[in-house]
């Protein structure tokens, strides 16, 4: 989430000027975190446990550093226990594997998050693969991705959730339409493309590098931009009436769509900050109290 002051005076300046009607995120993720802080205390009052969420955060990049000071602000206000385990740069693949190990063994912890991204002298994926499934709080180990691709129970990719709960409060009809996703990566892209299947969308799964890109956006009635680049979507791309989900944020607090342009032939829109980022730390949070309703063996 970003200062409340940032979010407020951006949304005026929004809602001045667009036509679209903004899918703002951060209503429902306060209305999550109040659910989760719920949970925790009927979890403390049960069990004399709280939850706690551990983050590996591996390097000096000052984004993440902001990111994970954020999450555990989030953690703290709704009762549940952050731990960050600083690593430097230098540290390597066993060395990562090793801290997450320790971690996997901790029964106080309830949930793991290797914050991207790391150095690319690590292997991700090995590293990934060593959280296990009941702490795999924002689905990125194949275990809980190919339960996904299936429809069985796991922990779904933080952001795709979030997106997709968000899109149903405001009642977005996913049966039938063609909606495109624009990024493959197994955090966002991929794990976004398989929620929609499974919500029986038809779905086209897009990068950076897709042929004549704008020809398929335009066939959108549904479109999800998780490519990594700043304004890369055009507004003259946007099918009218179609729903524009931002789920890039990048320096200068821009998403990967061009706001002002797509909010003229939009239907409805995310706006960056203030739409998909709440969500996702809010959607965190409250897998990590169900990962510790899981692992304790309780109802709640």
């Amino acid at each position: 989430m970003y200062p409340a002051s940032v979010v407020s005076d951006k949304l005026l300046r929004m809602s001045e000027t667009r036509p679209a009607k903004l899918i703002e995120g951060s209503a429902l993720a306060w209305q999550i975190l109040d659910s989760t802080r719920h949970k925790i205390v009927s979890i403390h009052e049960k069990t004399g446990v709280t939850p706690c969420l551990a983050t590996v955060l591996v390097g000096e990049n000052e984004s993440s550093a902001v990111y994970v000071r954020m999450k555990r602000k989030r953690c703290e206000s709704v009762g549940m226990k952050s731990v960050t385990i600083e690593l430097p740069h230098e540290t390597t693949t066993d060395e990562l594997v090793g801290e997450v190990s320790k971690l996997a063994q901790d029964s106080s912890v309830h949930g793991i998050l290797i914050q991207h991204p790391v150095p690319r002298t690590i292997d991700k994926r090995v590293a990934f693969e060593t959280i296990p499934l009941l702490k795999d709080v924002d689905g990125v180990t194949s275990a809980a991705m190919g339960r996904l691709i299936l429809g069985m129970p796991a922990f779904p990719a933080c952001t795709p959730a979030g997106i997709m709960r968000l899109l149903v409060q405001h009642n977005v009809q996913f049966d039938g339409t063609h909606a495109v996703v624009i990024g493959r990566s197994p955090i966002i892209g991929r794990p976004m493309a398989s929620m929609l299947i499974n919500a029986h969308a038809t779905v086209t799964l897009c990068h950076s590098r897709t042929r004549d890109l704008s020809s398929i956006v335009r066939q959108a009635d549904i479109l999800i931009a998780a490519v990594g680049k700043p304004q890369f979507v055009q507004g003259d791309w946007i099918k009218e009436g179609a729903v524009v989900v931002d789920a890039g944020y990048n320096e200068g607090n821009v998403g990967d769509v061009d706001f002002e342009a797509a909010s003229l032939r939009a239907g409805m829109i995310t706006p960056v900050p203030g739409g998909v980022g709440p969500m996702t730390i809010a959607t965190l949070i409250e897998q990590t109290a169900d990962a510790a309703i899981e692992q304790l063996g309780i109802e709640v």
